[in-house]
């Protein structure tokens, strides 16, 4: 616990990225077109909110949190809006998806991995041949946290809904507790908003 804490000190204090890479594991038939459904999917994404108060209120606390990283406004909300749909769209808790974005890329669009991992999420592009299309673009907004969000719901599905297990497995680092601390750290005390949730699947 104390090494988990001083990692997310460090982090916050340096501003570093830790981006991993998630592994190649080949995928059953079935397991593989329902990931390629998922990512397929084009609906126009709009953000779940109980009521108007608590949109406005959202965005606007989580836009000020964002401001130093992202100083364009419009881009910020854009940004915000995508990362809360996507992560609603895989039964992912919001907050969630923008603590394993710091620890990851640092907010960073365009952010490379020395293994090759790719724009905010760290997506590794081997995702792309096995469950999208060849025209994806991991460093779009919009793309990047599709794949980022259905990755780690698959890896939650894979470990049962084991968080710790399924962030060591999208880092490349099973078993390791730096990087799922790190995750939970800027999770709880960078973005906490409400009650921590992750929906069950279906």
């Amino acid at each position: 616990m104390r090494l988990g804490l001083l990692a997310s000190l460090l982090l916050c204090l340096t501003g570093h990225a830790w981006a991993g890479a998630q592994k190649y594991e080949p995928l059953a038939a079935s397991v593989r077109a329902g990931l390629h459904a998922a990512i397929a999917d084009q609906a126009a994404p709009e953000p779940q909110f109980a009521s108007i108060e608590e949109k406005i209120d959202w965005l606007t606390e989580m836009s000020r949190r964002l401001e130093k990283r992202m100083p364009d406004r419009k881009g910020r909300l854009e940004f915000l809006k995508t990362a809360r749909y996507e992560a609603q769209r895989a039964g992912l808790d919001p907050q969630l998806i923008l603590g394993l974005i710091q620890v990851e890329s640092g907010f960073r669009k365009h952010a490379v991995s020395s293994a090759g991992a790719r724009g905010f999420m760290q997506v590794m592009p081997f995702w792309v041949r096995e469950i999208g299309s060849s025209g994806d673009n991991l460093f779009k907004l919009r793309t990047n946290l599709r794949y980022g969000c259905t990755i780690l719901r698959h890896y939650l599905d894979i470990e049962k809904g084991d968080l710790f297990r399924a962030l060591g497995r999208y880092n490349g680092s099973l078993g390791q507790p730096e990087y799922p601390n790190m995750v939970r750290g800027a999770w709880e005390r960078q973005w906490n908003w409400g009650t921590l949730y992750i929906q069950p699947r279906r």
